[in-house]
């Protein structure tokens, strides 16, 4: 078997909360009478919330200490919490949760890596709170994407070499964050023709053809 453990981003990958992302944002730019679009917001796919803040603010005309900063973040993450109150199992697609089980029933390793602090949040809300064997998430990480930090961390929790895995990521943050820490990375979403990786998915499914 080519792999013995996936690891997967959640944030477009086994779920797409980005709609909620852009709206937390919006409500917190608009608030400031800072400028915000979707362009912006897809620069912070993948990375942190505090890396992502400082984009956001790179359109305010205003200087901000360390104090508001922490105190910005943690209000778009109260307005995105709430939205995130929204989400169910339904959220969860057949295609994934077919794709998820098929894999495991091939005895590979499955694990989330994930720079969102909220991510066992979210898994709980889609009904996969004890699905992974292993959840390597923002709350365990000092650094974010591309960093490999998040993935490193999730080898290490499967007890598996970094070439034994592979990363599932939709973001090209991620993908370079894969191959930075000497993952194979199969791309998908708007990452999916990022030259960086092994693998392009068209289909969340794809992946069982992967693993044969």
């Amino acid at each position: 078997m080519r792999y013995k453990g996936i690891i997967f981003d959640l944030d477009g990958v086994i779920c797409s909360t980005d709609a909620y992302h852009c709206q937390a944002w919006k409500a917190f730019a608009d608030r400031l009478g800072i400028y915000f679009d979707r362009n912006i917001n897809n620069r912070l796919r993948g990375i942190s919330r505090m890396a992502s803040l400082e984009i956001v603010l790179e359109k305010s005309d205003k200087a901000y200490t360390d104090e508001e900063k922490q105190a910005f973040a943690a209000e778009k993450n109260g307005l995105y919490r709430q939205l995130l109150g929204n989400m169910s199992a339904a959220d969860l697609s057949d295609e994934v949760r077919d794709t998820l089980h098929a894999l495991r029933a091939r005895g590979i390793k499955l694990a989330v890596g994930s720079s969102s602090k909220n991510t066992p949040y979210i898994l709980e809300r889609i009904g996969l709170g004890n699905f992974f064997d292993a959840v390597s998430d923002g709350n365990g990480i000092t650094r974010s994407k591309p960093d490999p930090e998040v993935f490193i961390k999730a080898a290490q929790m499967l007890d598996l070499e970094q070439a034994a895995c592979l990363v599932v990521e939709d973001a090209r943050a991620g993908v370079e964050a894969a191959v930075n820490g000497g993952f194979d990375a199969a791309a998908i979403g708007d990452a999916k023709d990022d030259e960086r990786a092994r693998w392009h998915l068209r289909r969340f499914s794809d992946l069982i053809e992967i693993v044969k």
